[in-house]
């Protein structure tokens, strides 16, 4: 049970993690800023600290209480910052060791849900010198090429003819980890913010393009947010579905995840994002927003998870 806090004191001093040596460093400022800003409107002393070496130094330095950690992608959702101030007794927003380290590898998180039944696309788990060509038969096309440990779409290729599959390779096999070749759902993307203990409601994306990527993410305009994405017992079902892969991810806190629902009805999990977005562009407000919660109410009560049951 998240404990509500009505004095911003309470908080003590807080650092809001953002930035890193990620991929996904641009995206992390944003957010970064977005939540720095509101948490100081509801009168929370909190300061930016950029990258996990500030953090350590700061810490070491006794100069916060607590931590709100907006550092997507890296050590930021790997568990290496959740190790260390677990370590360090800092409390902390977002999901612990186990919960970060696991959903953060694509290929794994699988692994657990497929183990529990829970649904997610047909895929193949390849090393850097593995048979590609092999996986494919396996799985047949199309197929999304992806690393096993990057977010915010980065590396990620859609592939519909073999002659595409060398350069989404090429592209994957930039980043750090395993590839992840998964089989293409066809339909309706759409995402699950949870928010403590509660499951917000679904939100299903509609790009401009044919595609959810990283600009149609975070740079474009004419993306359309349908939420809630379905309606009744769909709805239910899918923010069940939802709830379940995020607890059985060891995940806590808040975060958010995502589904494919093929034409047919059938959902699909892709993955978790324990440090979601929070820029203008970001799905996780949005879906808050719809339930009456505004971005700084949000924010106070992302914080309020660092109080740990």
């Amino acid at each position: 049970m998240t404990l509500r806090i009505q004095n911003a004191k309470d908080f003590g001093r807080v650092a809001v993690l953002l930035g890193g040596t990620s991929s996904e460093r641009a995206v992390s400022l944003d957010s970064g800023r977005n939540c720095l800003e509101a948490l100081q409107r509801r009168g929370v002393d909190a300061h930016a600290v950029d990258g996990t070496q500030a953090l350590l130094a700061a810490l070491v330095a006794k100069q916060f209480d607590r931590v709100f950690n907006i550092m997507h992608g890296g050590e930021g959702e790997n568990g290496v910052v959740q190790g260390m101030l677990d370590a360090m007794q800092v409390p902390y927003t977002g999901s612990d060791v186990l919960g970060s380290a696991l959903s953060m590898d694509k290929i794994r998180t699988k692994q657990v849900w497929l183990s529990l039944g829970l649904s997610t696309p047909r895929y193949v788990r390849l090393a850097k010198s593995a048979d590609v060509q092999a996986a494919i038969r396996s799985l047949g096309l199309p197929v999304i090429v992806k690393p096993s440990c990057e977010g915010s779409s980065v590396g990620v290729t859609r592939v519909f003819r073999e002659e595409d599959l060398q350069a989404a390779i090429d592209l994957a096999t930039k980043y750090p980890g395993e590839l992840l070749v998964e089989q293409l759902i066809q339909g309706d993307e759409f995402t699950v913010g949870i928010l403590g203990e509660q499951v917000l409601p679904t939100i299903r994306i509609v790009p401009k393009g044919e595609y959810y990527d990283y600009h149609a993410k975070y740079v474009a305009e004419d993306t359309q947010y349908i939420c809630p994405g379905l309606q009744g017992a769909a709805e239910e079902q899918m923010q069940e579905l939802a709830r379940s892969a995020f607890i059985t991810a060891g995940c806590s806190g808040w975060g958010r995840v995502d589904v494919m629902r093929d034409k047919q009805g059938n959902n699909y999990l892709l993955e978790v994002n324990t440090a979601p977005g929070m820029t203008s562009h970001s799905l996780v407000p949005k879906a808050a927003r719809a339930l009456g919660i505004e971005f700084d109410e949000l924010v106070w009560r992302i914080l309020e998870t660092s109080f740990r049951s």
